[in-house]
């Protein structure tokens, strides 16, 4: 038995892998464009349509005409020191959210990252009340939904230097007496903005109702960014009994989102960033989704609906969420609600990357550098496993001390495989030699590599991550292909001191494999190839002890 046949397949199955990741984003199932599916309704004794359950009518927006831009009623504009967001006084809505502190890439720092975007992905924040339906009365004239008309004090807010909160008020008249102010809170270095609904009943009847948030996401047929060969995901989720759901486009046209629990969140996801709607976490919610027609094109709606409130003549209460619009930041989302920080997926290797990511968030601490984070992360790993892989080193030596032998068996048993095998056999437990030894260090590189790939993908702490040199951002390809080239060439002295191939054609295939693995790293993040750069390295000096000691005095 060849110690290297695992290897081969081990590396072979990796590959695969990789391939199968980067054909199921490129060939996942695309929901049908023509059919538009929306939430049960009933109509009242009135003869309104009302939306069953509570839950608002598959975008109302369809009764407004809309605007040349997509925009009806003013903008208000709000400058923080985290975000840019304009607000449409036509119900509230968060029409677009620019992060300053972002850029989309190094060569345009002034160029921010945007998240909502009305006139780009039909990406937008919606919130509203609704009043329950009372026989004769006109639930739109005391609850204003997301198209009801605000007024706005002024169309320009921004947080002053020393300021730390700042409030942006929307106000609407309804009938009998009712009132209902729509306030933003924002405070600084936060991109957490609470949302409250304040209801002023000044008439003589109770007012009952319910608030619903929700978000609605155009229709794209790609992916996110492109990343060592992967999409990454852009879709929905939401957290309901401690369960984690994602819910892609296709998930969201074959079925309806309606359930009731206590807390949880809803969310927008796309590469590094996120829009979330969270409400109380003590107070019972109901979640839905709907797929509507905007302008012809067709959008996707995830949302929650709060238990009634009823308010008494004379009384205010008020409605509050949070509204969380910003970076996957793990730490900050995970003290936001429960879940929260399940947003940043790191997929199968979840159990690798989770460790990992807190590892070099322990280093980063003391460094301050994620490049040196990396170098500093494969030391570590490397010490943590050097036992079992000096074992490994050990039989290869081994196997290399008794190669001669091995080639020789191979040409004395050229026409019988079977007596081969036996005479192999005999010399492995006369050398005391594990054929199956030299895997162990693939077997352990292999889902620590793919770990940290994932910590890689999803970290938006390492987004943008200089090293030194040219290495700007860690996250993306090498630019000028170094690490990669010596990364192969790592790859081909590592093999040198790795006992040779007995059978011919694995001795070609093994050595095609520094070419396969360089060209195949070329499109990798830097930071993923500077730990193999480093591992390599490590392990080749390793190796090259325990074959001096080892075979130096056989």
């Amino acid at each position: 038995m060849d110690s290297q046949r695992p290897f081969l397949y081990l590396t072979l199955l990796f590959m695969l892998f990789l391939i199968w990741t980067t054909w199921q984003q490129d060939h996942a199932p695309q929901p049908p464009v023509s059919a538009a599916s929306s939430a049960p309704a009933m109509v009242n004794s009135a003869g309104q349509e009302v939306p069953a359950q509570g839950m608002p009518t598959a975008l109302p927006g369809q009764a407004a005409p809309l605007a040349a831009n997509g925009i009806v009623g003013q903008t208000v504009t709000v400058r923080t020191d985290t975000l840019v967001l304009k607000i449409n006084t036509r119900g509230g809505e968060i029409l677009e959210t620019d992060l300053p502190t972002y850029p989309i890439s190094l060569d345009t720092p002034d160029k921010p990252v945007k998240i909502l975007d009305l006139n780009g992905r039909n990406y937008v924040a919606q919130s509203g009340l609704q009043h329950q339906v009372i026989e004769g009365l006109d639930a739109k004239a005391l609850a204003p939904d997301h198209l009801a008309t605000y007024t706005a004090a002024q169309t320009d807010y921004t947080l002053a230097n020393g300021q730390d909160e700042l409030v942006v008020p929307l106000t609407w008249q309804g009938a009998n007496g009712i009132t209902i102010t729509k306030r933003f809170v924002f405070k600084r270095g936060s991109f957490l903005v609470n949302v409250e609904h304040e209801v002023n009943n000044q008439s003589t009847n109770i007012w009952s109702g319910t608030e619903y948030r929700q978000l609605k996401h155009g229709y794209t047929s790609a992916g996110g960014s492109l990343l060592g060969g992967v999409q990454a995901y852009v879709g929905g989720a939401y957290f309901h009994e401690g369960k984690y759901t994602k819910l892609s486009f296709s998930d969201l046209d074959e079925k309806q989102v309606n359930e009731t629990v206590n807390g949880g969140w809803v969310a927008m996801q796309e590469h590094y960033f996120i829009s979330a709607w969270i409400p109380q976490q003590d107070q019972e919610t109901q979640y839905y989704s709907m797929v509507v027609p905007s302008q012809g094109v067709k959008g996707y709606v995830l949302g929650m609906r709060s238990a009634v409130q009823q308010i008494a003549p004379g009384a205010s209460g008020v409605f509050k969420s949070g509204f969380y619009v910003g970076p996957k930041d793990q730490d900050t989302l995970a003290g936001i609600a429960a879940g929260l920080d399940l947003t940043v997926d790191y997929g199968i290797f979840a159990f690798i990357s989770k460790p990992i990511f807190w590892l070099m968030q322990q280093i980063h601490n003391v460094v301050g550098n994620w490049g040196w984070t990396i170098i500093f992360l494969t030391v570590l790993i490397k010490l943590a496993f050097f036992y079992p892989s000096a074992m490994s080193y050990k039989s290869m030596a081994k196997m290399k001390a008794v190669s001669p032998k091995l080639k020789e068996l191979n040409e004395r048993y050229a026409d019988d495989p079977q007596g081969k095998q036996k005479a192999m056999m005999e010399i492995y437990r006369k050398e005391k030699i594990n054929p199956l030894g030299g895997c162990l260090p693939m077997i352990i590189q292999i889902p620590v590599f793919m770990g940290l790939y994932w910590v890689l993908l999803e970290s938006v702490e390492l987004r943008q991550a200089p090293w030194l040199l040219w290495y700007k951002d860690l996250s993306i390809m090498d630019p000028w292909y170094v690490l990669p080239l010596i990364m192969g060439a790592s790859m081909y002295l590592q093999q040198k001191l790795n006992p040779p191939q007995v059978d011919p054609m694995q001795q070609k295939i093994f050595q095609f494999m520094p070419i396969i693995f360089t060209v195949m790293f070329l499109f990798f993040p830097a930071g993923l190839v500077l730990y193999w750069v480093v591992n390599n390295i490590l392990s080749m000096a390793q190796q090259w002890y325990i074959n001096k000691k080892i075979v130096g005095h056989a």
